[in-house]
């Protein structure tokens, strides 16, 4: 079994006797120190801001040509945290508790409640740094809810949270870059990793304008490169987002764990044919205010505005009487699918629900005519006073659909349906962040540690900044108090020299292929394998298939396919070859992964395990644990972390 190093203590107190006991490293030692940071999203510019903030010098690298450019921008709805401002019942316990439920109990409960509990430290963070969260008239700052909660915990600066975020990570990393504190490396991708003496101690990147290979030492590498939902290639992923990275960690030495825990997020524009190349989230928020519904008939062709309140099935509100339409995202999602499945879909692919703000118009209409003391007023003036409340709560939403579709959902309920949209698995991490590899860190969506089977809404936000602001900052320094007496090892080393040969190797090599099929379209074929057989439901069947199919499309990627242009110069098919013949890796591993568990839980949906209403089936004899994979050549061996409650008692889930 594989030891998370999780302090000792009653869980309340583990995080502060941490801090406490934890070594620590000399303000003159650490301008002797290196660090390299893989990744600029919300974890990788706050850990690099906090880093060089605290004196370390630190290396960051992002693919993008700006980490503004970082997928954490495209986040919509919101960052959770424990603040109980609205008087309602919450707290960490309360948020702790939720994730770990929500998560279907698979989540490591002392880094669960780490998270919980620094929760309330990151809005005054960002408060401080001039994050322009939503506030109350009064001006206090304002909550909405999100699924899985019955409490408003969750705080937004409209539909735009990611975006306001990551300005307030980016101006505290470019305040360290002018500081000199933090060097920045934009339009470079990490291709491999360099271990000497069984520690990482830099890496090998790629600059993607000239195509030179680069040699960079540290005395400890962070990963901070985000999920892998691109392996489904059609998601609500920025199209760079992608696993390569961790996938090079991976094959030399760092476990991967749970990755056939995938998120489907419930509310994002169907897909509309086969031209897409990727797919539009609308946020969870929008579940706040908005029913759920689809025809109560069959194949119910009529316009939705037609089709009479008492011929509308409200199925979440029907079925999960208690959370209605906040029920957990992979509940959600599975719920919209059965409704198609049996039939009951709308559009013209039958692929799809409606989000309906109809009534949320009406009845903020209603309270605005009421505080304005407009009296009796006409039911039009009342549609007109709602439509400005919600144009102020979700206007950017609603502006985004309409310029998607051509519909106005203001006026006509929106067509949405379920899109993978997060990983909650990633690089197998201790209680400090560390992989199996010393010196080797995972922070954000890149480690697996928070979520369990599912992941809330607006959790991911706050564990990319809990882990970058107030985590990776006491956990670094504990390894390397211990490498203070460690010299920076030259990148003439013999390691660094190999590392740069086999990355050089293996890009000729994909070059060289001058096949026939394009990379898209191999990628095209992968995401219909993974999605088709390993998305919302699985089964030993499907998933024994998929592994043959998948390692046929792998044979077929690296004799087949055609890469144009050369290695010396930009050329984004080659970036984009490397990063697809590792979501072909990754796409095995996962269908090895998810027949493994045979059990169904959160996002992992085994058909042959379900409760009599169709709920997800646990095993919590046999699977209660965290599945850490192990790559032996071109196998993978399993390690097993035993999941162990010492407060929450698991039980089968129910929102109802």
């Amino acid at each position: 079994m594989l030891d998370a190093k999780i302090p000792q203590g009653s869980l309340s107190e583990k995080w502060t006797k941490y801090k406490g006991s934890v070594k620590l490293v000399n303000p003159a030692n650490k301008r002797k120190l290196e660090i390299i940071v893989v990744g600029t999203g919300l974890a990788g510019s706050s850990a690099a801001a906090s880093l060089g903030e605290m004196g370390y010098k630190v290396k960051a690298f992002c693919f993008q040509d700006s980490p503004r450019r970082a997928h954490s921008i495209a986040a919509q709805g919101g960052i959770n945290a424990a603040k109980n401002y609205q008087n309602d019942g919450d707290s960490t316990y309360r948020l702790f508790y939720d994730t770990i439920k929500g998560g279907d109990y698979r989540a490591r409960e002392a880094n669960v409640h780490r998270l919980a509990e620094v929760s309330t430290n990151i809005i005054d963070q960002c408060v401080a740094q001039g994050v322009p969260f939503a506030r109350e008239y009064g001006g206090l700052l304002s909550n909405r809810s999100f699924g899985g909660t019955q409490v408003q915990r969750t705080f937004y600066a409209a539909g735009q949270t990611g975006q306001q975020l990551l300005i307030g990570a980016y101006q505290a990393l470019e305040r360290q870059v002018a500081l000199g504190t933090v060097q920045m490396f934009a339009r470079h991708e990490m291709v491999e990793l360099v271990i000497i003496d069984g520690k990482a101690r830099g890496i090998i990147a790629r600059n993607l304008v000239t195509g030179e290979l680069e040699r960079h030492f540290g005395h400890a590498v962070l990963l901070c490169t985000g999920g892998y939902g691109n392996v489904f290639y059609l998601s609500t992923n920025a199209m760079g987002s992608n696993v390569t990275a961790a996938w090079k960690a991976h094959r030399k030495g760092a476990y991967f764990a749970n990755p056939c825990f995938t998120q489907i997020h419930p509310t994002c524009i169907p897909v509309s044919g086969d031209h897409q190349s990727k797919l539009t989230l609308m946020s969870e928020s929008l579940r706040n205010d908005g029913r759920i519904w689809v025809p109560a008939k069959q194949g119910d062709n009529r316009a939705p505005n037609d089709i009479p309140e008492e011929e509308r099935d409200y199925y979440l509100e029907r079925r999960y009487p208690a959370f209605g339409n906040l029920v957990p995202r992979d509940v959600a999602s599975r719920a919209a699918k059965e409704r198609c499945d049996a039939g009951y879909g709308v559009g013209t692919s039958k692929q799809a629900v409606y989000l309906d703000y109809a009534a949320a118009i009406q009845r903020y209409g209603k309270a605005e005519a009421s505080k304005r003391n407009l009296g009796n007023v006409s039911s039009e003036t009342i549609t007109a006073l709602g439509k400005e409340v919600v144009k102020e709560k979700y206007g950017n939403l609603f502006d985004m659909y309409e310029k998607i579709t051509g519909e106005n959902p203001y006026e006509v309920p929106m067509r949405i349906y379920p899109a993978v949209h997060y990983t909650m698995g990633g690089l197998w991490v201790d209680y400090e962040l560390k992989t199996t590899i010393d010196g080797l860190y995972a922070l954000g969506e890149a480690n697996f540690s928070d979520h369990g089977a599912n992941r809330l809404g607006a959790s991911a936000l706050m564990q990319g900044l809990a882990d970058g602001y107030f985590v990776i900052p006491y956990t670094l320094g504990n390894y390397l108090a211990e490498e203070i007496r460690t010299n920076n090892i030259p990148t003439d080393h013999p390691a660094f020299v190999e590392a740069e040969k086999n990355a050089s190797e293996r890009i000729n090599k994909l070059i060289s292929i001058k096949g026939k099929q394009t990379v898209e379209s191999f990628h095209k074929r992968l995401g219909k394998i993974i999605w088709d057989k390993c998305g919302m439901a699985r089964s030993a069947e499907g998933l024994k298939q998929a592994i043959e199919e998948v390692r046929a499309l792998k044979k077929e990627f690296w004799s087949d396919v055609r890469i144009p242009g050369g290695i010396h110069e930009m050329n984004p098919e080659l970036d984009k070859a490397g990063r697809v013949a590792d979501f072909i890796e990754l796409g095995e591993l996962m269908c090895l992964d998810a027949l493994e568990r045979n059990e169904s839980c959160g996002g992992h949906f085994r058909e042959e395990y379900q409760t009599p209403d169709g709920e997800a089936l646990r095993d919590d004899e046999n699977y209660m644990y965290v599945a850490a994979w192990e790559m032996k050549e071109d196998n993978w061996q399993l390690h097993k972390e035993s999941l162990n409650y010492e407060i929450v008692k698991p039980s089968q889930r129910s929102y109802k």
